[in-house]
């Protein structure tokens, strides 16, 4: 069975982009446009892996990953974060939250899916189309 990867990003064009390059590598992905959604989504089913962005509606990325990491059946549950903040601040404090790692937009997407495939246990292939960022 395919891993699956949640993505929480309210900018379409970027989802369109990564539910490609996560499908083309056989990966199972759902989305969903705000925080709020995301925890309710992770509640029906647990993905493998998590990719959020910080500036989501509802509830945004920090709140989420907040919540999230007091959450035992999430606690363990991977996170990449993406966010077009690239300031040094929110970089540590989504670390310092719990987040995985950490990529900004725009970001090459060799790049982005190598650390899914690290986040997720296993090599990377050749699988990302490309080498630039959406």
């Amino acid at each position: 069975m395919a891993q699956t990867v949640l993505i929480a990003e309210d900018e379409s064009f970027i989802v369109e982009s990564l539910t490609f390059l996560l499908t083309h590598a056989g990966y199972q992905v759902a989305a969903v446009d705000d925080g709020a959604a995301a925890l309710e989504q992770m509640a029906r089913a647990r993905p493998d892996l998590f990719i959020l962005d910080i500036m989501i509606p509802t509830m945004n990325g920090f709140d989420v990953l907040r919540k999230m990491r007091a959450t035992p059946e999430l606690a363990g549950l991977p996170v990449l974060a993406l966010t077009a903040k690239g300031q040094e601040e929110d970089r540590r404090r989504m670390l310092d939250l719990g987040a995985d790692d950490f990529v900004t937009k725009p970001f090459s997407n060799a790049d982005l899916m190598a650390r899914v495939a690290r986040l997720l246990g296993h090599p990377p292939t050749d699988s990302a189309v490309g080498t630039s960022g959406p």
